[in-house]
């Protein structure tokens, strides 16, 4: 926070905070409250602020209610193989109250008995498991398939099926540790150790980490973005914002119960191995020598544990690929640097059949990093100011093209998406805001000049997310800019802010014994110039290349309750016109282009069957199919790396960092580096820990948007 803790109130609606007191007047805690009446404390604020500061306005009624129990179930059980139908039917007398008690009382028992019948079930299936493992002899020569995508499946109806699914579901971890690289010496009794650190770790959850997945199973009824935070997820956002880390350098969530990739930061550890994507799940962790613990079902906070270290320690990751088999990545924790996650630019000299090379000018931007404030130049290390000189760099160099890669950016400070767009639109609107109660604000920097007037392309994928779409939206509105990639990005189009729940507390009388943590709440929506919503939608490309991250289960739409898209009227501004006179030949001539590249047919091939496994929702658990699929794909990668090789051998290329752009001439040439490197995102939730100095430079891709809102900062995806 930018302002002393005691003024955080007044930056509050007036109309939310009576609507605060007035709601806590009659149902105060005592002086000193246990721990139970901190729960009922908390859950009542935390109803009370996502029902009048989301943009819905929605207060908890039985529709969310019942909303909250199914999110709840779903984040203890993901899978749909634990709890039963039985159990449903059990606990569907509490959905009638549910909604009443939460608001009023801040009833918590629904959260405790529930997770107290997903221990019992849990136990259940690992003694299941575990005989099975001591008695039968696992053969996998059948046309037996087991469905891995069961987020909408039903759930057993007693402990029979449950026993058949649980059975399919071992053989099917099974057949995983054998077609692994190194398969296990005693596989039996590494899988029994794996679910009994599993059952271990979930019975010692305390009643404080139940209460965050409860809550913010709450919070995720009114949006995906939406979370509650206690006060180790609360230090787990902080170092996610801190320059130096030490640990692998991945953005984790949880999707269907499972800890999930969501990014990857540039140059850490996990982009560095290129064996990570988004949307890999990590389902176990080991420390170098030990044995790997089951971290399915995990809390967040637990597994971000698990993963963290010492700088050059080793960590473990089991990994289940959105298509593919599972596998084990070795990772070293390294310090995570400044250099890494700042705009880097290329210079390739591409030839041309009969005359001089076209020479183009590539500069990647991993986020949208905000600069240091040093009283004299704001944001003079920012992602604006050194995208600046680099644009300079280039021009003086003569490139006659500019690429901008967006690919891997997640997002970071809204004033340096609209600071960065301005040095190709000049002044201008670049992006509107509409608030809870309608308010539209325009960003813009009225006085800016454009730096680049040259030809432009902004290169998207699905990874490009939140401020990546503000930029890519308005320069696609003004005509400036041709946007090349998967046929859409990510989607988020929303703000959200952090809210701590502490001073609101203590402020309204309602006394704490611990920390209550803090909700992040969605307090309003992007806007593109034209008034289109980038939220669900996305960003759609001009021209869209096939990659195998367009066909990722990735984006807005694959979130439960995302808002809805929706326009507003456009701001005034001017178009360059300067793209819809060539699109349908840049369209053309893309088509044909990729129809006669070698590379781009092993591509087509490998995205066909990536496709049809997605699509498939289900894997064979034939162990000769699986080995020759292993094989198969294998092969298939090594061909279409090498001629996308051959295709670079001998293009130059010249590397020039924001360091490096002050130095006259450029700097030794590079053979076979011009294809820009693949998409790798920007982390939310950085797995590291932070170095105990102070960061000489900003802290790493902040997400605060840099001016106060009436809520405090304004957090970007």
């Amino acid at each position: 926070m930018n302002q002393p803790r005691r003024l955080w109130f007044r930056r509050l609606p007036a109309v939310l905070v009576l609507t605060l007191f007035t709601s806590f007047a009659v149902a105060r805690t005592p002086d000193a409250p246990d721990a139970r009446g901190t729960e009922a404390a908390v859950t009542r604020v935390t109803a009370s602020l996502l029902a009048s500061s989301q943009l819905a306005h929605h207060p908890l009624d039985a529709q969310l209610a019942g909303k909250l129990l199914d999110r709840y179930m779903d984040a203890l059980d993901g899978t749909h193989s634990l709890f039963l139908g039985t159990d449903l039917d059990e606990l569907a007398p509490i959905r009638a109250t549910l909604a009443q008690k939460t608001r009023v009382e801040g009833d918590t028992r629904p959260a405790h008995i529930i997770f107290a019948r997903y221990l019992q079930r849990l136990r259940e299936q690992v003694e299941f498991d575990t005989q099975l493992l001591r008695s039968e002899r696992f053969a996998f020569t059948g046309k037996e398939r087991l469905q891995i995508d069961r987020t909408h499946a039903e759930r057993p109806r007693d402990l029979t099926a449950a026993h058949a699914l649980w059975r399919q579901q071992l053989r099917a971890e099974v057949l995983e540790e054998k077609l692994a690289a190194k398969p296990p010496k005693d596989l039996a009794a590494t899988l029994i150790k794996r679910h009994e650190q599993q059952l271990k770790a979930m019975t010692e959850l305390g009643d404080q980490e139940v209460l965050e997945v409860y809550l913010d199973s709450l919070a995720h009824v009114y949006d995906p973005h939406s979370d509650y935070l206690d006060k180790e997820s609360m230090d787990s956002l902080s170092i996610s914002m801190n320059l130096s880390l030490f640990g692998i350098g991945a953005a984790l969530g949880k999707e269907d119960g499972l800890c999930t990739i969501r990014e990857l930061v540039p140059g850490s550890p996990a982009a560095l191995s290129g064996a990570l994507k988004p949307g890999d799940k990590i389902v176990a962790v080991a420390q170098d020598g030990q044995a790997a613990v089951d971290v399915t079902s995990m809390p967040l906070n637990r597994i971000v544990d698990l993963i963290r270290g010492p700088r050059g320690s080793v960590v473990t990751l089991t990994i289940v690929p959105a298509a593919g088999a599972r596998k084990t990545v070795r990772l070293t924790r390294a310090e995570v640097k400044l250099e890494d996650q700042q705009a880097k630019a290329r210079i390739v000299d591409l030839p041309r059949p009969g005359g001089a090379p076209l020479r183009l000018g590539v500069i990647d931007l991993p986020s949208f990093y905000a600069g240091k404030d040093d009283g004299n130049e704001r944001g003079a290390h920012g992602a604006t100011a050194d995208v600046a000189r680099l644009l300079a760099k280039l021009q003086a160099e003569k490139v006659q093209g500019v690429v901008l890669d967006l690919r891997r950016n997640g997002g970071g400070s809204l004033q340096e998406a609209v600071d960065l767009t301005s040095l190709f639109i000049g002044g201008g609107p670049v992006v509107q805001t509409r608030d809870a109660k309608g308010a539209v604000e325009v960003e813009a920097d009225k006085h800016a000049k454009a730096l680049y007037a040259g030809p432009l392309v902004v290169l998207a994928s699905r990874f490009s997310a939140s401020a990546s779409e503000i930029v890519a939206g308005a320069l696609q509105d003004y005509g400036r800019a041709v946007v090349v990639g998967d046929p859409s990005t990510f989607g988020k189009g929303t703000v959200q802010t952090i809210v701590p729940l502490a001073p609101m507390m203590d402020h309204a009388g309602i006394a704490h014994a611990s920390d209550p943590g803090a909700l992040k709440v969605t307090v309003s929506k992007f806007y593109r110039p034209s008034g289109a919503s980038t939220e669900l939608r996305g960003v759609a490309s001009d021209i869209v290349i096939a990659a195998a991250s367009g066909l990722l289960p990735v984006g807005e739409d694959k979130l439960d309750d995302p808002l809805p898209w929706d326009t507003i009227a456009a701001a005034p501004f001017k178009s360059f016109g300067a793209v819809a006179p060539h699109l349908a030949a840049l369209r053309d001539t893309s088509a044909r282009r990729v129809a006669g590249d070698p590379a781009f047919d092993d591509l087509s091939k490998q995205l066909a069957r990536l496709k049809s496994r997605l699509d498939g929702k289900s894997v064979s658990l034939n162990e000769a199919e699986r080995r020759r699929e292993q094989a198969e794909d294998k092969k298939l990668a090594k061909a279409t790396a090498a001629k996308a090789k051959a295709a670079d051998a001998g293009i130059p290329a010249y590397e020039i960092t924001v360091k490096g752009a002050g130095l006259p001439g450029l700097p030794p040439r590079q053979l076979g580096a011009a294809t820009p490197p693949p998409p790798k995102a920007r982390a939310e939730i950085i797995v590291g820990a932070a170095t105990a100095s102070a960061a000489p430079f900003t802290k790493l891709r902040r997400v605060m948007d840099r001016r106060l809102s009436m809520f405090g900062p304004r957090l970007m995806g």
